[in-house]
Parts: structure tokens; sequence; C-alpha cells
């Protein structure tokens, strides 16, 4: 991933950065939460509609649909909107502090703040919608390989391998260089800065690219634990903020890896 290069200069330097003014910062964070509050709104709506159909069949005496089909266009779309969907509630909070550190450099550099911050925010997203396509398209290989159940959970075994990946993934170098980029948004700033509206949009597919690096396979873990497991997903928004957002996160990183590699051996054995 590479740096700004010599022809675009870098942002000014953090002495001369301005708090953002109070109506500013109300609008960004406002922002960021109202996107994840309709997001969850969505999911949780989501998931009543699906436990109310699993009543009715259960209740019908009848079975739910196996997991094993071909997807028509419908399914899939329907299945990728969930993803996006969920990565926009679970990784849009922890986006906060770069958003508003990008805001008040493109405030001191004179620039449309506004416009460049929604682009910056726009670039972030699009990567994450991205991952959601791939998710789907995995969920759906998993579901013609009869992995997956009904209820959108891999088998134990299969959800064993998933678990160890992902605690492995957790102690290993790459997520270290990941997670450190994530962490430092002056850091980032000063090191990727990108000029106008093009450079916003850039700047926030390059930043969303550092973070879906950092947690991919914590994603994948919905895979292990039910995919639209609510409480499962709010935890994981949870530690992915705490990861994130505070010194805390390399220590976070290291005992969540030996965590999920220790629940992989228990479910390998108790399956």
């Amino acid at each position: 991933m590479a740096s700004a290069t010599s022809t675009e200069s870098a942002p000014v330097g953090t002495g001369a950065v301005d708090r953002l003014p109070l109506y500013d910062r109300v609008a960004i964070w406002g922002g960021l939460a109202a996107l994840s509050a309709l997001a969850w709104l969505y999911l949780a709506r989501m998931a009543t509609a699906m436990a109310g159909m699993a009543g009715m069949a259960g209740m019908a005496g009848m079975a739910m649909p196996a997991a094993v089909h071909r997807w028509s266009l419908g399914d899939a779309t329907i299945t990728f909107v969930m993803w996006a969907v969920m990565m926009a509630a679970m990784m849009t909070p922890s986006a906060g502090p770069m958003v508003m550190t990008y805001a008040r450099i493109a405030r001191a550099r004179r620039e449309s703040a506004r416009a460049s911050i929604a682009l910056f925010v726009a670039g972030y997203i699009l990567v994450w919608t991205a991952f959601s396509a791939a998710a789907a398209i995995i969920q759906e290989a998993l579901a013609q390989a009869a992995l997956i159940s009904d209820s959108m959970r891999l088998a134990p075994l299969a959800g064993a391998a998933i678990l160890a990946l992902a605690g492995a993934y957790q102690l290993s170098p790459l997520k270290r260089r990941c997670l450190g980029r994530c962490q430092s948004p002056m850091g980032f700033l000063m090191t990727s800065w990108r000029e106008g509206r093009l450079g916003a949009l850039r700047m926030g597919i390059h930043h969303g690219a550092w973070c879906v690096g950092c947690c991919w396979l914590l994603m994948a873990v919905l895979f292990a634990v039910g995919v639209m497991n609510l409480a499962w997903v709010a935890a994981l928004s949870a530690f992915v903020l705490i990861e994130r957002a505070t010194r805390w996160g390399a220590i976070l990183a290291t005992a969540s890896g030996y965590a999920l590699l220790a629940s992989a051996l228990t479910l390998a054995i108790l399956r």
C-alpha cells in the first residue's frame, strides 16, 4: 500500500491543525452514528423476520428449506445486502477517529471539507461493500458444499477451522502492521495524503483496505457463530472499536488470538 508520492503534498503539521468547530464535530459524529443506527435497525428487523419464518415453519411441522440449493439472483442480492448493511453497522463507529482527523486537516488546508469528508467515508464504505460481496459469494459456496446450516452457521469442524485461522491471524505480523495503520489517524494521513475530492475518495479506499486487512478474519468468525447472531455481531463490533481506538489494541489482539485458538480446539473436541 503505497504512501503519498512526491507530487502530492503532505498535509499540514499536527501543530497547525485546529480543533473542529462544535457544529462540524456534532455533524460528523451524528452522521456516523445515524448511519450505524440505521444499519443496526435494518439488521434487527431482518433477524426478527427470519425468526418469525422459522417459528411459523416449526408450528406447521415443516422443515426450513435445505441449505444445499442453487441460489437465485434474488437470494444472492439479499445475502449481499445483509453483509453490506452488517459491515456498515459494525465498522462505521471505529472509523470515527480517522474521519475526524481527516476533517481537521481538510479544513486547515481550506479544502471543500464537507464534500471531501463524505467522499472519504464513501471510499471507506466502498471497500467494506466489496468485502461484503466476497463474503456473500463465500456463503453461497459453503451452502453448495452443505457446510453451512439454515441458521447460517458452519458445521462444528469447519467452524473450528475458521476460529483457528482467525486466532493465528490475530497473532501474526501482518495483523500488527494493519492494526498500527488503523490506530494512528495522523500517521496514516501524513504518509497517504491526496489532494482534492478524488484524493479524499482514494484515501478512504486506502484506509478501508488497511482496515479490511486488520479485521477480515474477525468478520469470518461470524460463519462459525452464526452470521445473523446479533449478540456476536455486537460483541465483535465493540471489540473492533476498542482494538482500533485505544492503546491496548495490540494486547487485545494477542489475547483474542489465544482465546480463538483455545475456542477452536474446544469446538473440535466437543463436536
